[in-house]
């Protein structure tokens, strides 16, 4: 069944080049184009294009129909272009004629961009969910290390005392920041396109305001052409913020394979967590963290992709959108898979306590011994010159003891004020909104009488 069809066949190849792989991705959309329906129909029901039967009739059909989306009973048939298709399909054969209505003011193209949306609010919700597991466990580790010292690098050099305190907790706020960015593509998505038609609105009058208000938007994309212009830009924001938490994930876990090879060896895992080598009995290799770094680099290029796919369209709707859903809907589970990976791996990970024994980390202290020199009365210049020579002719040594006390060092890390900053950015997505938005709309209405 094609929304389009006019009673022509069509060429079987060129059927299945223009489908494209909308079969096997849309079923992920189906719950959502269940609800954009339910709240389309709503209001529609309001303006007098459905009668209260007619509306009560579809809604508890829809509501069925999302019952089984929900417990795994729902599939697209044979011979279907879309879940749009599937489901008006299915109202029709239920409703007759009724069900054919639930299209009146709708076009397929703001269908798609409704079900993108919805679909994209949900699976931000699962990211910032399972990012802010991660961010608690590594202030949990920072909080539990602080006291652990590491080489802290520069140019791959041994430069200045670290700590494990301060590594994990730097990561924890990264991913504040990319939390930051996927608030900001997330206030993008939340913008209602329904009602936009096909880009030009309908001369049906459309409360779209309503649509908004039941499907727990924020705002409405206002004007009906730029709602269309969005598809493509709203992915690509998207991806961009995804890229952003892919790009924390890949600088961790480089570090984690670093420190965990032999030449640092500064953390290690249990076996249970490592693959081993076919020929030498000795490895234990961080497979993990090797494609958790590869998954996450990948990710850093799909906004490209998306940019490159839409780039240079003129207004208006064209089939190349068709292809951006392939880049963008499979990165959620791609990236909240290494987020998940990465949590397993930290759990266990182990920390080794006594790294600077090393005689090649006696160098590390050297700007201590500078900033000690200074606080005894001697300017910076003449104190670096001094300690240099020191190191020059070997008579450098040090005991090896830290001193940094303001915000953010090894003595101060602040995790508290990282956590009030995470905190009060998941807060502002309000994700409550939503939900009750869903539930009052999967909630029956009375039945005519």
């Amino acid at each position: 069944m094609k929304l389009w069809d006019k009673g022509i066949a069509i060429n079987k190849k060129i059927e299945a080049f223009t489908i494209g792989n909308d079969v096997e991705l849309d079923p992920e959309l189906a719950s959502f184009d269940v609800l954009g329906s339910l709240a389309h129909i709503q209001m529609l029901e309001s303006i007098g294009l459905l009668t209260k039967k007619e509306f009560i009739a579809l809604q508890k059909e829809l509501q069925l129909i999302y019952s089984g989306i929900e417990k795994g009973d729902f599939m697209m048939e044979k011979g279907m272009e879309d879940i749009h298709s599937q489901i008006e399909f299915m109202l029709t054969q239920k409703l007759g004629d009724i069900g054919k209505k639930s299209h009146s003011g709708r076009s397929r193209n703001d269908q798609v961009l409704v079900d993108l949306k919805l679909f994209a609010k949900s699976k931000i919700e699962q990211t910032v969910s399972k990012t802010k597991d991660l961010f608690d466990l590594l202030i949990q580790k920072s909080e539990a290390n602080k006291e652990v010292l590491i080489p802290g690098y520069t140019h791959l050099q041994v430069a200045m005392p670290s700590s494990f305190g301060l590594w994990f907790g730097a990561f924890a706020e990264g991913f504040t920041d990319d939390l930051q960015m996927l608030l900001a593509a997330y206030k993008v998505v939340n913008q209602n396109p329904l009602g936009s038609g096909a880009g030009y609105g309908s001369s049906f009058p459309l409360d779209r305001q309503m649509t908004t208000d039941l499907l727990g938007f924020d705002h409405m994309n206002y004007n009906v052409v730029y709602a269309q212009m969005g598809r493509g830009k709203m992915e690509f924001v998207v991806l961009s913020a995804l890229a952003n938490i892919a790009a924390t994930l890949s600088k961790l876990a480089m570090d984690a394979c670093l420190y965990n090879s032999q030449n640092f060896g500064f953390l290690s895992f249990p076996d249970h967590l490592t693959t081993g080598s076919s020929i030498m009995p000795h490895k234990k290799n961080p497979d993990v963290f090797e494609l958790i770094r590869a998954h996450a680099n990948r990710l850093q290029m799909l906004p490209a992709q998306a940019m490159a796919i839409s780039s240079n369209l003129p207004s208006g709707y064209h089939r190349d959108y068709q292809l951006i859903k392939e880049v963008f809907m499979p990165a959620f589970d791609q990236l909240i898979s290494c987020l998940e990976m990465t949590v397993i791996m930290l759990q266990d990970v182990q920390i080794n306590k006594e790294v600077l024994k090393d005689e090649k980390y006696k160098y590390l202290f050297t700007v201590e011994e500078v900033n000690q020199l200074v606080l005894e009365g001697l300017p910076f210049r003449d104190a670096y010159k001094q300690v240099g020579k020191n190191v020059e002719s070997g008579r450098f040594s040090s005991e090896g003891q830290v001193n940094h006390s303001h915000e953010g060092s090894i003595g101060r890390l602040c995790n508290d004020k990282i956590e009030e900053k995470m905190n009060g950015i998941i807060a502002s997505f309000d994700f409550k909104k939503t939900a009750t938005s869903y539930q009052n709309l999967l909630t029956p209405s009375d039945e005519v009488s």
